[in-house]
């Protein structure tokens, strides 16, 4: 196959057609696993009154389940590679369920980090497997779009699904919370089961050597370093937006959740629009969004006290920050191989590593010269970075578009 005709492949019109429904239930999931995690952050005081630690210490439950992602999707991935995806994804939901009751129900702080730590292992798998499932439920020429909308649905998750939980919280309690986050999942575990397809996987005797062979394709690492120092650039600022939005640009504490919001919506509408442009032009979204995102974190740096311009920038931020996530996924998962899974565990380990890394070294500029002007520096810095790999890979994309389309046409043959 020329490169020529692969060309046009991708911008074929069935790149156009409705996507399957699990795709939506498979965003259900990551809308769930998404609101777990960064709920937990509105509602430290309640918890940490509740069981009689301090603020501080219940951070841990944040820091805990961060360890627990990173850690999580590739090791629960290769633990599960002789697994149907269908029953990974089932029994990842189901270890969902049981870590969010152990939370509701608990009162030992002890116990509530381990749960935390063994939810964040099962959502980590989840978000691994779905990626592959939501990869391969479409043509090859729709990937990047499918991916597209199993991420909007994590982005989802910061406006409707943590703003819910902490209205749950207010209501009947931070307890509440965990126990309808429970409920959720069960619903969706019953909609994995009824509409993700069998597959082979389960009565395959796969090597898992072989099915490591993918891990050696350096685009995939490029892949990876680009997911690493996106998902880090954006999260350098936005880990620190409060004081960003309070401290520099003068607003109200009372309007931060408002703007949060926007960042959100921006998020979502974002993410969407990145894996409806990723298939055809994967290098373009990939190249032109962390560009514009370190402008975008570099004139934060340097505003001060224009509030109105700030609120513009952060959903702006939302918009460009994080949509070419469900692309790099997609293109870690093409170029992993008969690795795929992997391959995607590895994405979001590294996404949750550039979190990691990024924000305490963002954090540290706060007591420097720099002050709450220093978090967007560091992220401007970090997301330049993601300029290295994004043009390695569409440099080298023409080139190696006839090897990369044809194992990607392997795999989804093989998935089916």
């Amino acid at each position: 196959m020329s490169t020529q005709t692969i060309d046009r492949t991708e911008v074929s019109p069935s790149s156009r057609q409705r996507l399957p429904l699990l795709v939506y239930v498979l965003a259900c999931g990551t809308f769930l696993m998404l609101t777990t995690e960064f709920v937990i952050a509105g509602i430290l005081p309640e918890v940490a009154n509740a069981l009689q630690v301090s603020v501080a210490r219940s951070g841990s439950l944040i820091t805990v389940f961060a360890v627990g992602m990173i850690i999580g999707a590739p090791v629960m991935t290769v633990l599960t590679m002789r697994l149907s995806k269908r029953i990974t994804l089932v029994l990842a939901l189901i270890v969902f369920v049981a870590g969010h009751v152990l939370v509701a129900a608990g009162s030992d702080f002890a116990v509530l980090l381990v749960a935390r730590f063994v939810t964040a292992l099962a959502t980590g798998a989840f978000w691994a497997v779905a990626a592959v499932v939501a990869t391969h439920a479409v043509e090859p020429n729709a990937g990047a779009r499918a991916m597209g909308v199993v991420g909007a649905g994590g982005a989802l998750a910061t406006v409707l699904g943590v703003p819910i939980g902490a209205f749950i919280a207010q209501g009947v309690g931070w307890r509440g919370t965990f126990w309808a986050l429970a409920g959720a999942a069960a619903v969706v575990a019953v909609l994995v089961a009824a509409f993700v397809p069998r597959d082979r996987a389960a009565r395959e005797s796969v090597s898992i050597r072989d099915s490591l062979t993918g891990l050696f394709s350096w685009r995939l690492w490029l892949a990876l370093l680009a997911c690493l120092t996106t998902s880090g650039g954006v999260l350098a600022a936005y880990s620190y937006i409060n004081p960003i939005l309070t401290e520099q640009a003068g607003f109200p504490s009372a309007f931060v959740p408002l703007i949060l919001t926007g960042f959100g919506v921006g998020s979502f509408v974002g993410t969407l629009l990145g894996g409806r442009f990723g298939d055809a032009h994967p290098g373009a979204v990939t190249i032109l969004t962390p560009a514009v995102t370190a402008v975008i974190l570099l004139l934060m740096s340097l505003i001060t006290g224009a509030a109105g311009a700030m609120a513009i920038l952060v959903v702006l931020l939302g918009l460009f920050g994080l949509s070419a996530n469900g692309v790099l996924i997609h293109l870690a998962v093409r170029f992993s191989g008969r690795a795929a899974p992997l391959g995607s565990a590895l994405s979001v380990s590294a996404f949750n590593a550039g979190t990691a890394i990024s924000t305490p070294i963002a954090g540290t500029t706060l007591t420097t010269s720099l002050g709450v002007h220093g978090p967007a520096l560091v992220g401007a810095i970090i997301a330049t970075l993601t300029l290295v790999p994004a043009i390695l890979l569409a440099v080298d994309r023409r080139g190696a578009g006839s090897e990369v389309t044809a194992s990607l046409h392997v795999a989804h043959a093989e998935a089916r």
